[in-house]
């Protein structure tokens, strides 16, 4: 079972640094993430996102290649690939993965113009040592599926407070 986390950072950069921060976690195996997205809201009021995976360019360029090939099976390889492309994309663009869209859309509608939300889904972690990892990072917590002991220890942990982390864990699956 997987949690969610929500952490709002005064600008998109902020928690771009964050995310980064997180998968260098994962590479040395203390948490394993599900998705990482990051919602920003823009001056106009609109919510952008900025996702892991970009599902519209991926099903072009797969939906290209297929049409590429099957376009030079029919002796069309330029119309395949136009063709290809087209409905990979749109195939692609009705995609979703990770974290409801609509989800961080709604949510991320809360914030502040300029501020960012990062979204992660996690897996699994290790929960001192990431806790540790993360100390007075700074943001503030928006939402989360943990429970209140968890939480409030990775609200102390943002705040660079030293809290006693029974709450934490050592290793073990969230959820």
């Amino acid at each position: 079972m997987s949690d969610l986390v929500v952490i709002v950072y005064p600008t998109e950069a902020r928690a771009e640094e964050m995310r980064q921060k997180l998968f260098g976690l994962q590479k040395e195996y203390l948490i394993e993430i599900g998705d990482a997205a990051i919602a920003v809201m823009q001056e106009g009021g609109k919510v952008k996102l900025n996702q892991l995976l970009n599902t519209t360019a991926m099903g072009a360029a797969s939906g290209s290649f297929w049409g590429l090939l099957i376009g030079a099976i029919f002796l069309m390889p330029l119309a395949g690939a136009a063709l290809g492309a087209a409905s990979g994309a749109l195939g692609g663009a009705l995609t979703d993965y990770g974290i409801n869209d609509a989800f961080m859309k709604d949510l991320a509608s809360s914030l502040q113009p300029g501020n960012a939300a990062l979204f992660v889904l996690v897996q699994r972690v290790t929960g001192d040592k990431v806790l540790e990892a993360i100390k007075g990072t700074g943001g503030t917590v928006l939402k989360t599926s943990l429970d209140h002991s968890r939480e409030q220890a990775l609200r102390d942990a943002l705040a660079g407070v030293s809290a006693a982390a029974p709450a934490a864990g050592a290793s073990t699956p969230v959820g």
